[in-house]
């Protein structure tokens, strides 16, 4: 056969194929996802769980859904990074606006509170079986209850309040009710904001803006009670007041200009998410009066102690036992236990600790988060990124840098003080997988202030941590494997 005969027997095979629609086409690039479930802390009433999704897939998922039952008994108290709602024990989770999105090889994440220690069976993820995961249903049904939805992070149509101006946010507060979001406007609020009106598990109470939404309080101002409460005639000049209002979530706006930023009193299961708090007298955000299980995450703090540097922390976790008087509300203990401190970025001129774990507290996470020490001030024995008081906790995956200029001795620190009643303060805590550089100024990235107090409830250091540029060394404790 010639060449010409060739060419002319391949043309009549592919128009054949054309005719009988034989057509071989590339396969289209598509996402792939997978979901996987960890717990994080647990304590004795819930514990905190996350959810990873993974794209395998070679091209972008631009949303997704992940579905899972919850055992009779157990129920999601606070979420956060997603869009949650309930249907009996039936959870569906949505991406939120800013993790829709996950790239091929990329990650998303959300997480949540429960009360209940039951773990989450059947997931899928898009309509399909999450990694590890057990379908709830075959392929084909659906699963439906006659039990109406319960919105948990979004809320009902209908019930979002928008506001504008101070006055209208603090009526808003005012009347605020479960299940509720006010909405903010861009621009500047200045007044006092206090909300002491309680959400529930179900339907928390939401505040939600931008971070041009801004809010700034000029205070403090009138004649102060002998412990700080709502008064009349009194504005303590706290930026945003928690008061008695458990289950609320502060979203995205930010607080500035203010005594104190955002202060937590007695109101559990908050949750504090992508806010930014900078330009604060003292410190930026405040949990105390037992406002455990809480979370903040995702979070910028700076330029605090702007009038008294060495009260000028990040995140001030509980009381110190010269404040119970006022603030032990839990037995005469301020219990601000099983707190998260989730992937923020605290400093720099955060003039006290990025994170002060006080006395009595027990069973928090700092996790994920990046301290810029420069700036800080060394009054008040304020001379590390964290100061740990408190029982139990688990600080891992931070990254901490310090340079000049400031007062920096370590990166981590323990302190055990004495307390009535007795806890094994400053015990019992957890360093792994944190990175640190010292700048050259800081003698151990973690520091032990005294094994001796610590027999039975030990601290532990574990080789996974890193330290660069350090006087001394990672720890003055023998580290663990």
């Amino acid at each position: 056969m010639t060449r010409k005969q060739l060419l002319a027997a391949l043309a009549a095979t592919v128009s054949a194929a054309v005719l009988s629609g034989a057509v071989v086409t590339a396969e289209a690039a598509a996402p792939s996802l997978s979901a996987t479930f960890a717990q994080g802390s647990v304590w004795d009433s819930g514990y905190g769980g996350k959810y990873t999704l993974t794209n395998t897939g070679d091209a972008n998922s631009t949303q997704w859904m992940v579905e899972f039952d919850l055992p009779a008994g157990t129920v999601v108290s606070s979420s956060w990074s997603s869009v949650l709602t309930r249907s009996g024990q039936h959870y569906k989770v949505t991406n939120a606006d800013f993790n829709a999105t996950i790239k091929p090889g990329g990650t998303a994440n959300f997480g949540f509170n429960t009360s209940g220690l039951g773990l989450p069976t059947g997931c899928t993820v898009n309509g399909v079986p999450c990694e590890g995961g057990v379908p709830t249903s075959t392929p084909g049904t659906t699963t439906t209850t006659s039990e109406p939805p319960v919105t948990t992070t979004s809320v009902p149509p209908g019930d979002v309040v928008d506001v504008g101006t101070a006055a209208e946010l603090q009526t808003a507060l005012a009347a605020a009710s479960p299940g509720r979001t006010i909405r903010l406007a861009a621009g500047t609020y200045r007044g006092s904001f206090v909300a002491t009106k309680p959400g529930t598990a179900a339907a928390p109470i939401t505040v939600t803006g931008p971070a041009t939404a801004v809010l700034i309080n000029d205070g403090p101002s009138g004649e102060a009670p002998s412990c700080p409460a709502p008064t009349a005639g009194w504005d303590p000049g706290y930026g945003l007041w928690l008061y008695g209002a458990p289950y609320w979530q502060l979203k995205g706006f930010t607080v500035q200009e203010a005594k104190k930023g955002i202060v937590v009193d007695n109101s559990h299961h908050t949750v504090i998410e992508g806010v930014r708090v900078h330009r604060i007298d003292e410190e930026a955000v405040h949990f105390r009066r037992s406002s455990a299980d809480s979370v903040i995450r995702d979070s910028t703090i700076s330029h605090t102690g702007l009038v008294q540097a060495g009260y000028g922390e990040g995140v001030y976790l509980g009381s110190a036992n010269s404040n119970w008087g006022c603030h032990g509300n839990s037995g005469g203990v301020d219990r601000s236990d099983r707190i998260q401190v989730l992937d923020n970025h605290i400093g720099p001129y955060v003039a006290a600790e990025g994170i002060d774990v006080k006395e009595g507290t027990a069973d928090g996470v700092i996790r994920g988060n990046t301290f810029d020490g420069q700036g800080v001030s060394g009054q008040n024995s304020a001379d590390s990124w964290v100061d740990v008081k408190g029982i139990g906790y688990v600080i891992e995956g931070n990254t901490g840098t310090f340079a000049s200029p400031g007062t920096f001795a370590n990166g981590y620190e323990t302190h055990n003080p004495d307390t009535s009643p007795s806890f094994p303060n400053g015990c019992g805590n957890v360093w792994r997988d944190n990175r640190s550089d010292l700048g050259g100024v800081g003698q151990y990235a973690i520091k032990i202030t005294s094994t001796s107090k610590c027999p039975e409830r030990p601290n532990v250091v574990y080789a996974s941590n890193t330290v660069s540029r350090a006087v001394n060394g990672l720890t003055n404790i023998p580290v663990t494997p």
